[in-house]
């Protein structure tokens, strides 16, 4: 487990969370952004945990992982780890605090509320980063992929519970799931990274592997969720 101070948010991605796209905003929003960005970063609380993995085998339904009782199924989670040998588990948070500061600006001030929710998004993305970054330090030499979560592509979003189990998130940093897998806290992620030894095609997220892509509110402006 490890901690991640954040002394600013990406303005350029909660820009495009907002809806901008490559647009700037006005001065009024500017400000808020502003005024937000102070709240968030004092509610913000980044932690992260990861466990490594050896993989035990790719079938092409299924992956299984060496002393790992989760076993990640899905023709699309098989083509994310294809040709690594090892699986990174993650789980990053941006801490309970940010779900009561949304809470309270909903209570108050709409447009304020939705400023910090999508900082508050970006600011756990800054958390899985800096434990990119970490799995990168303890894996030197290896080629790695992008953060794969529960419910991409044909992955199950029910395996939210067992992912938290193996990567000890509840009792690490304050992360669990309910009944109908959705993660407590709200800002708060699960993925799985790949690792080979090998250079490997790096194939970003895109809009093919994700499950609501067809309802997706970026999709609908021309935009895109991710750079």
């Amino acid at each position: 487990m490890a901690g991640v101070s954040l002394k600013s948010i990406n303005r350029r991605a909660v820009l495009r969370w907002l809806g901008y796209g490559g647009e700037n905003a006005d001065e009024k929003v500017t400000a808020l952004m502003d005024e937000c960005e102070k709240k968030v970063l004092a509610a913000v609380n980044g932690r992260y945990t990861y466990r490594i993995f050896d993989i035990e085998e790719n079938s092409g339904e299924r992956v299984t992982l060496k002393g790992c009782s989760l076993v990640l199924t899905g023709k699309s989670v098989c083509e994310h780890l294809k040709g690594c040998t090892k699986a990174a588990l993650l789980c990053g948070t941006a801490g309970a605090e940010t779900d009561r500061l949304i809470r309270m600006e909903q209570a108050s001030d709409m447009a304020s509320a939705v400023i910090a929710d999508a900082m508050a998004g970006c600011a756990v993305e800054a958390v899985c980063d800096a434990a990119e970054e970490d799995i990168g330090r303890s894996c030197e030499g290896m080629f790695m992929t992008w953060r794969f979560s529960p419910g991409y592509g044909d992955l199950p979003i029910e395996l939210q519970k067992q992912f938290l189990e193996v990567t000890n998130a509840g009792r690490a940093i304050g992360v669990f799931a309910n009944e109908n897998s959705l993660l407590t806290p709200k800002k708060s992620v699960t993925a799985v990274i790949g690792l080979s030894a090998e250079k490997i095609e790096n194939k970003r997220h895109s809009c093919a592997v994700c499950n609501i892509k067809e309802n997706c509110t970026f999709r609908q402006k021309g935009i895109r969720c991710y750079e």
